[in-house]
């Protein structure tokens, strides 16, 4: 106990001398008082881990009145100290009723070292583990910000983004499950971000499972947890991604790669709202926002039975469809400037502007990428060039076939897009998937399913 800090409050001398004496062996700071009046002063003046208080003050009271009322002081003045009041063998009643009113712990006079340092002791360590649970909740919330999605990075002024802003004001506030679908790149994980931010679970974690990345066989251990021992690499517990959104938004990306198999699993906790982790017996209760997305059509995934369609209807209570960017018109050029405060910034080159042309450059470009595309074309120029004014030079721009330009299904874009970048990285699957801004794994199960 050595670290501990304690004040001693009792209007008998010659027990806190006796008291100053066996304390100073095992507390760092001792503190006594014989006035309950200055107690205010030296709560200001040291955060103490226990107080040991009397019961009566005054001689000839014994009604204990004046130590319930410092009682009530201390914890409204250092509510995380712990109060152990000091009593006489005919008190006892008065002991209890101090407890029931917030006090730890009591002892009777006269009393016995060993019984009164082991009450201490206790106390200590209770006051230690209320400590270490304020810094974990403290932890958590300082976690929960750095993890919370950034506001503000959904941008656009054009009619066909007005219409997705609309519908997210509608949705954000209930608990509906959203579907959001379009092409790669277009920012649906954004759109995700903006419901959360604006949803009343704003407060707790948005978790983000990227359904592709998920093995089938660890399916379970991901979204439900498992514990220690439940197979052969479980060497401790684990929180699955569906306990740790509880209370706040869970965001299902890449939902059409997800097996058939898991996917029935995914039902079964969505229609039940619990899991069972690996190797436990309880079920953990989950209260979730689901939001889920895909580049992919599920209505064909349902014909060519591919996605289930009883969980189609459980996912998709609102469906948000965010367009592409070649039908976005003046949101280009709204966009490239953003980016370009963006990466003007990040690469320490302030100042930077596009010229009239590099914007009309631009605007005549499809963006078969999307966002994404030209987020990392902007970048690129920003490291490249050479002069204040970027011109239309300093934008490579891929050639786009006029039978591209014809409108086709997101799976046939998605699946031309693969193949160019193929051709364009000799079969490299990592310098591939780097370029379209997805994992490997995903990429690997995007080229099986279109081989089907």
């Amino acid at each position: 106990m050595k670290s501990g800090k304690i004040l001693v409050v009792d209007d008998n001398k010659s027990a806190l001398s006796a008291l100053s004496m066996l304390l100073n062996f095992e507390f760092d700071t001792v503190v006594t008082l014989s006035n309950p009046n200055q107690i205010p002063a030296e709560i200001q003046k040291t955060d103490f881990d226990i107080v040991l208080l009397d019961m009566n003050f005054k001689a000839g009271i014994n009604n204990g009145n004046e130590g319930l009322y410092w009682l009530g002081e201390l914890k409204r003045l250092s509510p995380c100290a712990e109060v152990i009041m000091i009593t006489a063998y005919g008190e006892v009643e008065l002991a209890v009723k101090a407890i029931k009113q917030g006090a730890t712990d009591f002892i009777l006079k006269p009393w016995e070292n060993e019984k009164l340092l082991a009450t201490l002791n206790a106390a200590l360590r209770l006051r230690r583990s209320g400590k270490e649970i304020e810094n974990l909740k403290l932890r958590e919330q300082s976690l929960k910000c750095e993890l919370a999605p950034e506001a503000g990075k959904l941008i656009g002024s054009s009619p066909a983004m007005q219409q997705v802003f609309r519908t997210i004001d509608k949705v954000a506030r209930t608990d509906a499950n959203v579907l959001i679908t379009g092409e790669n790149g277009t920012g649906k994980e954004l759109v995700a971000s903006e419901i959360h931010l604006r949803s009343n679970r704003n407060s707790e974690l948005m978790v983000t499972v990227d359904m592709g990345t998920v093995h089938e066989t660890l399916f379970e251990s991901e979204l439900f947890g498992h514990k220690k021992g439940a197979f052969t690499d479980a060497r401790e517990d684990r929180t699955g991604k569906f306990p740790l959104a509880n209370h706040g938004t869970l965001f299902l990306d890449e939902i059409a790669n997800l097996p058939l198999t898991s996917q029935a699993k995914l039902l079964v906790a969505l229609q039940n709202r619990f899991v069972v982790p690996v190797g436990a017996n309880q079920p953990v209760p989950i209260d979730i926002r689901l939001i889920s997305a895909t580049n992919a059509n599920l209505d064909t995934l349902v014909e060519k039975q591919l996605f289930r369609q009883d969980l189609l209807y459980r996912i998709n209570t609102i469906r948000i469809e965010v367009p592409p960017l070649r039908e976005r018109g003046e949101d280009i050029e709204l966009l490239a400037g953003f980016f370009l405060k963006q990466f003007a910034v990040k690469y320490k080159k302030t100042g930077l502007r596009l010229s009239s042309q590099a914007i009309r450059k631009l605007m005549k470009y499809s963006w078969p990428g999307n966002v994404r595309e030209l987020q990392h074309t902007i970048e690129k120029a920003v490291i490249l060039c050479e002069r204040d004014i970027l011109t239309p030079d300093d934008f490579n721009l891929r050639k786009v076939s006029e039978t591209s330009l014809t409108p086709v299904s997101l799976e046939a874009m998605e699946r031309q897009l693969i193949e160019t970048s193929m051709d364009r990285h000799n079969g490299n699957l990592s310098a591939v998937a780097a370029e379209l801004g997805i994992t490997r794994q995903t990429l690997y199960n995007k080229i099986s399913r279109y081989e089907r």
